[in-house]
């Protein structure tokens, strides 16, 4: 059996999706045979989670143990975390780090080779150009100083599509790439939550035509492409109105506010904060439509949560799911106000369209990106890295190793890409 050791700088809800697939990993790790654990810091934004600290939590199919943070800062030094990675990093067979640009991935990767532990790092998009441009100078010189000895010396870098692994070319990295997508729990879309649950709540809204966003209020979002696109489709619909759920944790909300003013809309928007548990699945009851503006995306969990609800979904190309195209299970367009808008309205206008590409979103997924899915992927992955023999018995369409070929493209671990 392999030992696993998870760590994520914070599973705080306000982190979004990363927070939720390092706890739906494990949880799908430890449901696949594996013995998973989890650490990460009390980091809640300026708060900190009321949590038990330095304790280990059972869930039944993993165990989680959160540290406290030395300084309440983005970057999540955590002294007491350090201290428990020199005593027991190597007690695991794998260590797999999710997330980049903060204190205890870099701690956790440097004491791995100090250890000889085998680490795979999943950057979550962090290396996607836009994100790197994005407060570039200081991104540089961290990355060049610590994220890329630790890339090159990993034993594997997940990237979460093809389009990712693409875009890193550029880094010169030479660790094997294993393409592996975020996933979903089947069993949370199974008998989908009554919207009434959300019309509770947003009272006002009952009625409406919603369109929805699901995701963090940041600039990388695109929410300044979705407000004009927005205001042309309201003029045409005027029963539409779009749903901004999501957390805002580095205060950029006034600005996108300030994006729908602009474009004349705004009272046909309601930014309803982080939405979670039985609230997040009666929104995407009670949606219409789904959009995900990005500029840059890893492989977004709630475009896939979108897709699992069963909603007609328009995306863009910077959300790195062009299988979704391929497969008429969603939209996609360039990060164009003007796209985004037109293949919103064409969608309003043919529901039959709408509902058959619902229909075969939420068949794609299921068939293709859930946890159990990915985790069996990751297992032989962990086996091959640390030499310890899979709990799962090995699939005809998975690979030992993954390399480039003669063209410069990734051969897949298995037919998840």
């Amino acid at each position: 059996m392999v030992k696993v050791l998870i760590v994520v700088p914070s599973i705080a809800p306000l982190y979004g999706g990363t927070s939720k697939l390092a706890i739906e990993l494990a949880e799908a790790l430890g449901e696949s045979g594996v013995e998973a654990d989890l650490i990460t810091t009390d980091a809640d934004g300026k708060h900190s989670l009321d949590v038990p600290i330095e304790n280990w939590i059972d869930q039944g199919a993993y165990r989680i143990r959160y540290f406290a943070r030395s300084i309440r800062n983005e970057f999540k030094l955590s002294y007491s975390l350090t201290r428990w990675l020199w005593q027991h990093v190597q007690d695991y067979d794998v260590v797999h780090l999710i997330s980049l640009f903060t204190y205890p991935i870099a701690i956790a990767h440097w004491l791995c080779r100090l250890r000889g532990i085998p680490y795979v790092i999943n950057p979550q998009g962090m290396l996607e150009p836009w994100a790197m441009e994005y407060k570039a100078w200081k991104k540089q010189i961290y990355y060049n100083l610590i994220e890329k000895p630790a890339l090159q010396r990993t034993s594997t870098i997940q990237m979460l599509s093809q389009a990712e692994a693409d875009g890193i070319r550029s880094l010169n990295l030479q660790a094997p790439i294993l393409i592996s997508p975020n996933g979903i729990d089947q069993r949370e879309f199974e008998t989908p939550i009554e919207a009434e649950i959300f019309y509770q709540q947003f009272e006002s809204l009952r009625g409406k035509t919603l369109i929805l966003f699901l995701g963090r209020v940041d600039p990388k979002k695109g929410l300044d492409l979705l407000a004009p696109a927005f205001s042309q489709v309201h003029q045409q619909f005027p029963n539409t109105h779009l749903v901004i759920a999501g957390p805002d944790n580095i205060n950029f909300q006034p600005t996108a506010e300030h994006y729908f003013e602009q474009s004349g809309c705004r009272e046909a928007v309601t930014f309803t904060g982080m939405l979670t548990g039985a609230l997040k699945y009666a929104v995407l009851s009670a949606s219409t439509l789904y959009v995900a503006p990005s500029y840059s995306e890893g492989f977004s969990l709630s475009v896939l949560e979108g897709m699992a609800a069963g909603l007609p979904c328009v995306i863009t190309t910077g959300c790195n799911f062009p299988e979704a195209g391929n497969a008429q299970a969603a939209t996609i367009v360039d990060p164009d106000a003007d796209q985004i808008a037109c293949a919103l309205i064409t969608l309003l206008l043919n529901q039959d369209t709408a509902q058959q590409m619902g229909d075969r979103a939420r068949h794609l997924i299921f068939d293709h990106y859930t946890w159990a899915q990915i985790a069996a992927q990751l297992i032989q992955t962990y086996s091959g890295i640390s030499h310890v023999t899979p709990c799962l018995q090995r699939t005809a369409s998975c690979s030992d190793a993954r390399d480039q070929d003669a063209h410069g493209n990734y051969a897949s671990h298995s037919h998840l890409q």
